[in-house]
């Protein structure tokens, strides 16, 4: 082998000061890799052998997880794909103090044993003054699932035809509750549910009614549904399914169905996500009566679908803190958008893109508010970009329609608009010479 590329020790390049600071932050394993794969070069000709450490830092990732930080420019604020809710800054810092050892099951003040995660629930208490009790699990599917096994486990669970929803990759709502051991009753047909239908089947063998808030479709026409007040007073429990976490009214999503409204209609039980409207992590919420919540939180199914400490600690930031994002999202102001959008356009054209500020429509996504368009701002781009922002780094991750690139403003923090103009411009520049070395036959 010529001198020149005799390959450096592994030891000898893991003691660079760069490559030892990069393990405690990453690992040795990770580290190890990366240098491996330079050394590999060296023997393939490709690098000179004082390269290794520098190529090896290079290529190592920016953080121990695998997961990347994206700008969401889609015009969908709740995007499943890419997470739902982003945390707020406060449920962020909440995540850090609660990443050690915590009280999160312990009373300092007397040393004995204490209920776990009582802050986030005194928390959502508070926020959903309606609610005689709460429970927090993983999600909302668990809630339901937990509703369902402790409450009709064996029995019947009585629910309209035209709330027999997908909730998505091809989960649907009726398996998830035969799975536990309940037995469905549909009433009603598809477009039409009166409340005879439901008195009709209404015996000792219901466990309890449920609605389900069909959050991503809607059916318009010639249809009918039962109230939860009317459901009421059929004796029975009735749980309502609202989906997307909103726990209070909001005027611009007037048809999006509230904790709070449901259960001062007479409800029994309320479930919900944590990581939609309500904008925190993902976590399954459960509202209601004393009596209900407690037979839930002392089932044995209740510990599996238990939450950790971190998302204990982001729920209550969330809802003790100030605004998250996604509700800054969902009330930004159009004109404020279009401002955003003009500066970012004209300063992408100043450098040679081919950049436009032209109107959009944004949606809620997530299974929320199906039908709602929010009036919103995006910058059009050539569509050859769509690709290289992917990949660039942070990823920025618009839609693509009519032939050009939108990236939309709604869901964007105004402090990340520069994070967008140099993935641009970056993604611009490195498609113009790749265009160069194909023209030049390179």
């Amino acid at each position: 082998m010529d001198p020149r590329r005799r390959v450096p020790r592994t030891d000898a390049v893991l003691a660079d000061p760069r490559l030892a600071a990069a393990i405690g932050r990453l690992g040795r394993p990770v580290v190890k890799d990366a240098v491996a794969r330079a050394q590999q070069r060296v023997r393939q000709g490709e690098i000179d052998p004082e390269d290794v450490a520098d190529e090896a830092l290079a290529e190592l990732p920016h953080h121990a997880t695998s997961l990347r930080r994206v700008i969401n420019m889609t015009g969908v604020l709740l995007h499943t794909n890419l997470g739902r809710a982003p945390l707020s800054p406060a449920a962020v810092e909440a995540v850090a103090v609660a990443a050690g050892a915590t009280d999160v099951e312990f009373d300092l003040a007397t040393g004995a044993r204490a209920r776990r995660g009582r802050g986030a629930a005194e928390a959502l208490a508070r926020a959903v003054p309606a609610a005689e009790a709460v429970h927090v699990v993983n999600n909302n599917a668990a809630a339901l699932v937990l509703a369902a096994t402790a409450l009709a486990a064996g029995r019947e669970i009585v629910i309209s035809r035209g709330e027999l929803v997908e909730i998505g990759d091809g989960f649907r709502i009726p398996d998830l509750l035969v799975s536990t051991g309940a037995r469905l009753r549909e009433v009603g047909t598809t477009n039409r549910t009166n409340l005879d239908d439901y008195r009709r089947v209404i015996g000792p063998e219901t466990g309890f009614v449920l609605k389900v808030h069909p959050s991503n479709f809607r059916v318009e026409g010639f249809t009918g549904a039962v109230g939860v007040a009317e459901l009421t007073g059929l004796g029975v429990p009735v749980v309502v399914d609202i989906g997307s976490g909103l726990l209070d009214r909001d005027p611009l999503l007037p048809e999006e169905p509230d904790a709070a409204s449901v259960l001062r209609a007479g409800a029994g039980l309320v479930t919900a996500s944590g990581d939609k409207l309500l904008g925190g992590p993902q976590a399954g919420l459960l509202l209601g009566r004393r009596d209900l919540v407690e037979r839930l939180r002392r089932h044995p199914l209740a510990r599996a679908l238990r939450v950790d400490k971190l998302t204990l600690a982001a729920l209550e930031a969330t809802l003790r803190g100030p605004e998250p994002p996604v509700r800054q999202a969902l009330h930004a102001d159009p004109i404020i958008l279009g401002e955003r959008a003009e500066a970012l356009a004209k300063a992408m054209c100043q450098a040679g893109v081919d950049a436009a500020a032209v109107p959009a429509e944004a949606t809620v996504g997530g299974g929320g508010a199906p039908g709602v368009c929010l009036p919103s701002v995006a910058v059009s781009l050539p569509e050859r970009l769509a690709v290289p922002l992917r990949r660039g780094e942070p990823p920025v991750v618009g839609r693509v329609e009519g032939g050009r690139l939108l990236l939309d403003l709604r869901a964007v923090p105004p402090d990340r608009d520069g994070e967008v103009l140099d993935a641009v411009l970056e993604a611009a520049l490195k498609t113009a010479l790749k265009t160069a070395r194909k023209a030049s036959g390179r």
